[in-house]
């Protein structure tokens, strides 16, 4: 029988961070929750960051996945923005790295190819496909059904994460 993989999705963002857990056996994947963490806006970043942190540590508390996979951010014009979002990324990163998961990192196109087959498009077709792939999931932002997707894509592609992150060890070792 294979072995079951619980995957955790992070979407990163300072106002809302989505998440989705979906669990991989084999080749089959089943959603198991998603959801969205929202921080106050009229709080100072301080505050926000650790709203984010929170909310992210209840989740993998609550539903313990072990492994990570977060999107990587662009770079936007706004330079202040793309700052703020950096740090909200760090807290999507920190908390699944202090919880003992391995965290992979993927580009958005490398996402939207996986789930929709080609490395450009819309949200909705996103959502589509996460609809198709996994009929049960539900989501209540487009940031949670965003983050189902990446943990979409890292049950296509953690193999070859897991191999490189191992040819990696054992190169430093």
């Amino acid at each position: 029988m294979a072995e079951t993989i619980r995957i955790i999705g992070i979407d990163p963002g300072l106002r809302r961070t989505g998440w989705g857990i979906i669990d991989a056996i084999g080749n089959s994947l089943r959603f198991v929750g998603s959801g969205t963490i929202r921080s106050d806006a009229d709080m100072d970043l301080a505050s926000r960051l650790c709203q984010l942190h929170d909310g992210l540590e209840a989740v993998i508390h609550t539903h313990m996945p072990v492994e990570a996979a977060v999107e990587q951010t662009f770079v936007n014009k706004d330079a202040t923005a793309t700052l703020k979002l950096g740090q909200a990324r760090g807290i999507a990163m920190l908390v699944p790295a202090r919880s003992g998961l391995r965290v992979a990192e993927y580009a958005p196109n490398a996402v939207k190819k996986s789930v929709i087959g080609v490395g450009h498009g819309d949200k909705k077709q996103i959502h589509m496909m996460v609809k198709v792939l996994m009929p049960r999931a539900t989501f209540d932002t487009d940031d949670a059904a965003d983050a189902i997707a990446i943990a979409i894509c890292h049950a296509h592609h953690r193999q070859s994460v897991t191999g490189r992150l191992a040819l990696a060890a054992a190169a430093a070792g």
